[in-house]
């Protein structure tokens, strides 16, 4: 990369030239096009207003579980322990791959077929890097915590109305 201020090259990637120690990451930072990059860019998880949490603790019966989703009509509940910090997601997809046709599976735990440790995010982090982990990981729902305590869950669908709203359909 060439330096704008003093025209010296500069090995790709640094952030400082080596000569006159001008900032080279302008270069590299995305500029939005739109009113949706705009606001994917620069808007924090939180102007979406997501849903509260739907939260169940590790050894409540699946059979409770899925009353409670279906009452919240949520796709994903959290999983806390005693002290309120997230442990696990169960979500709609985890009852189709783990649980559907499973013997007995509704007398089971959340904590056999849960999935522990889920990525987050906070409610101040940019859409853009939620919608980042949750591209990468093909997750449709992403916990939102504050101190490891989940306040919310962002959903893929909350996302799209988001989008579909800025660009003004």
């Amino acid at each position: 990369m060439i330096c704008p201020a003093c025209y010296v090259p500069n090995t790709p990637g640094v952030d400082l030239c080596r000569r006159c120690g001008s900032d080279l990451t302008a270069d590299d930072r995305p500029t939005p096009h739109d009113r949706v990059e705009r606001s994917l860019m620069a808007d924090a998880v939180s102007v979406l207003d997501p849903r509260p949490a739907v939260t169940v603790t590790a050894d409540l019966p699946l059979r409770e579980v899925m009353r409670r989703m279906i009452a919240a009509e949520v796709g994903a509940v959290l999983v806390v322990d005693a002290a309120g910090l997230l442990v696990g997601i169960l979500t709609e997809r985890d009852f189709l791959t783990r649980v559907a046709g499973s013997p007995g599976f509704a007398d089971g735990p959340v904590r056999d077929v849960m999935t522990r440790d889920p990525e987050t995010v906070a409610a101040t982090d940019p859409l853009m890097f939620a919608l980042g982990k949750m591209a990468t990981g093909n997750y449709r729902h992403i916990p939102i915590v504050t101190a490891g305590r989940p306040v919310g869950v962002l959903s893929v669908r909350d996302v799209l109305r988001h989008i579909v709203s800025q660009a003004g359909a």
